[in-house]
């Protein structure tokens, strides 16, 4: 992921502090299924250690992965936009230790500190546009005729 997705250069120091207050730490070991794709996304997560992959479903074959994510990154983005479900799944490939974000406190901070929360909002649609351009590499990887084309 580039430098500009990633905490500590997505969001300027005193948003980034106050963000950090509302964490707490979680681990998981490898082999963690984090969360579903089409479930509710009530919390986030930013990893601090170890790696996570991002997979989709879909129908009729084996979940594909999408990309893999590691420290310093966002985990969940679906938590910012309604109906709060998981658009991806997760699972760890080793232990992990990360921040853990309750949602509903992260967008109520949001709503309080609109300079904040344009901070979030904009570093959540990074992800998302990053997120969505590697989900299309990765499925034209897989399944169209030539492959994405971006060794050719």
């Amino acid at each position: 992921m580039t430098s500009t997705t990633t905490l500590s250069m997505a969001l300027p120091a005193e948003h980034r502090d106050r963000l950090m207050s509302l964490a707490r730490e979680v681990s998981f070991e490898a082999g963690t299924r984090i969360f579903e794709e089409g479930r509710r996304a009530d919390r986030f997560w930013i990893i601090r250690t170890g790696t996570v992959q991002l997979d989709l479903h879909i129908p009729g074959r084996s979940s594909a992965v999408i990309e893999s994510l590691s420290h310093g990154e966002l985990l969940g983005w679906s938590w910012h936009f309604a109906p709060y479900t998981w658009q991806l799944g997760a699972e760890t490939l080793s232990p992990v230790r990360t921040w853990e974000f309750d949602a509903e406190a992260v967008r109520a901070a949001c709503a309080q500190d609109p300079e904040f929360g344009r901070a979030i909002a904009t570093w959540v649609g990074r992800v998302v546009a990053h997120r969505l351009q590697a989900s299309r590499i990765r499925l034209l990887d897989l399944y169209a005729p030539y492959g994405s084309g971006r060794w050719a």
